[in-house]
């Protein structure tokens, strides 16, 4: 019985793996982003912090494999969807400039278009991907995790075997939210697929630099993930094939502001973030 269960999985697999490669196959969408030579191009900066008092984020209880991702013996995993430091700085937000036509070449940081699923958790948490480009992928736990996207891209990825990659094209840009689909119901990420390089997420302390800015006036917008649970979910955990109950969150925020950029020069843009919207 168990041999039977193994090859049916395994065969279920394949089939998802399949599907997701002919969809990555399609024709990639053109960007409307032209890369130049910036000369004298200015620089932005800022931090974005958190005002008033800060929202209890639920924490979710470790119902399954344990051993792996509860190596802390907590009993429970935090979200991860709203990390803010003892100064107040906020932490993957993700800061941007709205509408530009013309800049810079793509110099995204590789870090950020590569996911580990480790210990249970989607590493990192916020990505950033070119449209038009790809998302390596792996699974560095020796048990089944699933990648679920929805929004911008769609897509199930089943990761039975453990450090194997796989490359997902994501030719529109946009919103992807990432769950698990083998009963790790905590866990989850975004990934923003952009069509222009002047994006960066927040560090630790909230802090975001933007570099090689044409000069200009330019909108800067800083956007973060809903932090609350609205509800729940029942989805089916493909490995055990039973019944689980998976969180919904709440919509993303944004925030924006204007700033000149002078040639040459850093401008400062500072954000404060509060669960009552500017």
């Amino acid at each position: 019985m168990r041999i039977v269960k193994k090859f049916r999985f395994i065969k279920y697999a394949s089939a998802l793996l399949l599907l997701t490669f002919c969809h990555a196959g399609k024709a990639q969408a053109q960007s409307d982003y032209t890369a130049v030579t910036v000369e004298n191009g200015g620089t932005i900066t800022g931090i974005v912090k958190w005002t008033g008092p800060i929202p209890k984020i639920p924490k979710l209880p470790v119902t399954k494999n344990a051993e792996l991702c509860d190596p802390d013996s907590l009993k429970v995993r935090d979200l991860e969807r709203l990390e803010i430091d003892s100064d107040g700085g906020v932490a993957n937000t993700v800061v941007f400039l709205r509408d530009v036509t013309k800049g810079k070449a793509m110099d995204l940081p590789d870090a950020r278009d590569h996911l580990d699923q480790k210990t249970c958790r989607y590493v990192p948490h916020i990505m950033l991907v070119p449209q038009g480009g790809k998302l390596q992928i792996k699974n560095s736990d020796p048990v089944l995790h699933t990648v679920q996207m929805t929004g911008a891209a769609s897509n199930n990825i089943p990761f039975p075997f453990q450090n194997h990659y796989i490359p997902i094209s994501l030719p529109r840009n946009g919103v992807v939210e990432l769950k698990c689909n083998a009963g790790h119901v905590w866990m989850n990420a975004n990934v923003i697929v952009v069509k222009h390089p002047y994006y960066a997420v927040t560090d630790e302390h909230g802090f975001f630099k933007l570099t090689d800015v044409p000069p200009g006036d330019y909108e800067i917008v800083a956007w973060h993930e809903g932090w609350q649970i609205l509800s729940e979910a029942k989805v089916l955990d493909v490995g055990a094939q039973t019944e689980v109950k998976r969180p919904i969150y709440s919509a993303p925020s944004t925030w924006a502001k204007k700033v000149d950029v002078k040639p040459g020069q850093s401008s400062e843009v500072n954000f404060t973030m509060s669960e009552k919207k500017e």
